[in-house]
């Protein structure tokens, strides 16, 4: 699940969007994911990384008990009144915190927050940005070790 992605970053930022996207319709429809990522394909046109896109947004349905987990000690709220887009965006940033090593952390929380801004409410991203940083010391020790200033 580590490897190396050769493919441009902009496309794994297109896959992420994408990701974001089929969650969200995931939650709210309750169809299959296999048949969203299928559906997500066939209508997307563009530079997209289909590898990633697949791997992450078909996982996370089955990590979602580990996932809250993760996540409902650090929210300030019912997990229940969290906004869709929030939701997605907290489970695609925590499954990468803890799946995807070859990821940088600042790069997933990036991401994560400038998705945020696009889709989100208007401060939903400073609430993503607080929740996934939490997340951090937990999923990444060594890597937060080694980034934070001594």
């Amino acid at each position: 699940m580590a490897r190396r992605n050769k493919l441009p970053l902009a496309h794994r930022r297109k896959a992420r969007r994408h990701i974001l996207q089929a969650l969200y319709q995931w939650m709210l429809s309750g169809n299959e994911p296999t048949s969203i990522a299928k559906q997500f394909r066939e209508e997307t046109h563009g530079k997209v990384d289909w590898d990633y896109f697949t791997e992450v947004f078909c996982e996370i349905p089955k990590e979602q008990e580990s996932l809250d987990a993760l996540l409902h000690p650090l929210l300030d709220r019912k997990p229940e009144s969290l906004d869709p887009v929030e939701k997605a965006l907290l489970y695609l940033g925590a499954f990468e915190l803890a799946h995807r090593i070859d990821v940088p952390y600042r790069v997933v929380i990036n991401e994560c927050v400038e998705l945020a801004k696009t889709f989100g409410a208007s401060e939903s991203h400073k609430y993503i940005n607080g929740v996934l940083d939490k997340l951090v010391p937990q999923l990444r020790a060594a890597e937060y070790g080694a980034n934070r200033p001594a």
